[in-house]
């Protein structure tokens, strides 16, 4: 089969590592089942895996990605959970301590087949097209879990999202504008600050920028340069999600903010599949969708991952196979 696939893990030139071709098909495993492929999206995890980041070389070759959707053995159309628990675990997968995602442990989604634990199998609503659908696994899931579970904002409630333009950025304007949310963005782009109004966004400001007021919650993916921003942008009681630090990760905190306004500071990894299940139904039933910057057939896969280093994305790139 056709597939994407990490043959070698660089820091500095992660694309070097990336091969298109032929890659054996996956064996049946008990209790999984596979998958005929007919989307799959790019994210971030992807480059960060070629890098050496949550792929040991003792996995190589890995066939790369976390999203995508397509028809089952029984010939229904499905979305890929990608966050793989323990078989005994019970509750929030992404609790688990065992847990991986796809293209870390087993073989990824960026080929004709993958092969998925039946219980990671969600039934693709007929309003959303594969290319939709494939978008949603890991950033808009993630997204949604920023806002509805680790934040718990209301209707009315203000937020701010640090860096516009990413799949899980675009994804919390999407949702929160649809859910009644007021949303606030900043960018050092002024060409993507204008997308994120066009998607939505009630205000764009420039990274640091002073706010009319401070937020409810701040949703941070970019890290160490916007972390000190972000903790000021809280209201009394505020609180923080952080998904990412594509900025870096090493931030300084002052402790006397968190304490005297009582701030909340989340996590967010993923999500469940019974989150990804009420996204899709949410997507149906609204009419929001996905942006998608583009659409190429996986054999310009190498053509995506450049653009996705590159940063010259707005919204997902996704990759497909035909019927």
């Amino acid at each position: 089969m056709l597939a994407a696939t990490a043959v070698r893990l660089d820091p500095d030139h992660p694309l070097d590592g990336l091969e298109l071709g032929e890659h054996p098909e996956p064996e049946p495993r008990e209790g999984w089942t596979t998958v005929r492929l007919r989307a799959a999206a790019l994210n971030h995890h992807d480059v960060w895996s070629l890098r050496g980041v949550g792929l040991a070389a003792d996995k190589l070759p890995m066939v790369l990605g976390c999203d995508g959707a397509g028809t089952d053995e029984d010939g229904n159309e499905v979305v890929v959970h990608s966050v793989i628990s323990d078989p005994d675990f019970r509750g929030d997968e992404t609790m688990d301590p065992r847990r991986s995602l796809l293209s870390e442990v087993y073989d990824g989604t960026l080929a004709d087949l993958v092969q998925v634990p039946r219980r990671n199998l969600v039934p693709k609503p007929a309003e959303l097209t594969f290319e939709e659908a494939a978008c949603l696994p890991t950033a808009w899931l993630t997204a949604y879990r920023m806002l509805f579970t680790q934040a718990q904002v209301r209707p009315g409630s203000t937020v701010l999202v640090q860096g516009a333009g990413g799949g899980v950025a675009t994804a919390l304007i999407a949702l929160g504008r649809a859910s009644g949310l007021r949303m606030w963005v900043t960018s050092r782009d002024e060409a993507k600050r204008t997308k994120a109004l066009e998607l939505g966004a009630d205000q764009a400001f420039e990274p640091g920028g002073r706010l009319p007021k401070r937020v409810d919650a701040v949703m941070e993916t970019v890290g160490a340069p916007t972390w000190e921003h972000s903790l000021k942008s809280l209201t009394q009681g505020g609180t923080l999600v952080v998904c990412g630090a594509t900025g870096g990760h090493e931030a300084i905190t002052d402790l006397r903010r968190v304490f005297f306004l009582q701030l909340r500071i989340v996590g967010a990894t993923m999500g469940t599949r019974d989150e990804l299940d009420r996204l899709l139904r949410l997507l149906a039933e609204t009419g929001v969708r996905p942006v998608i910057d583009s659409v190429l057939p996986l054999e310009d896969a190498v053509e995506g991952f450049r653009r996705l280093a590159e940063g010259a994305v707005f919204g997902k790139i996704v990759l497909t196979r035909p019927a």
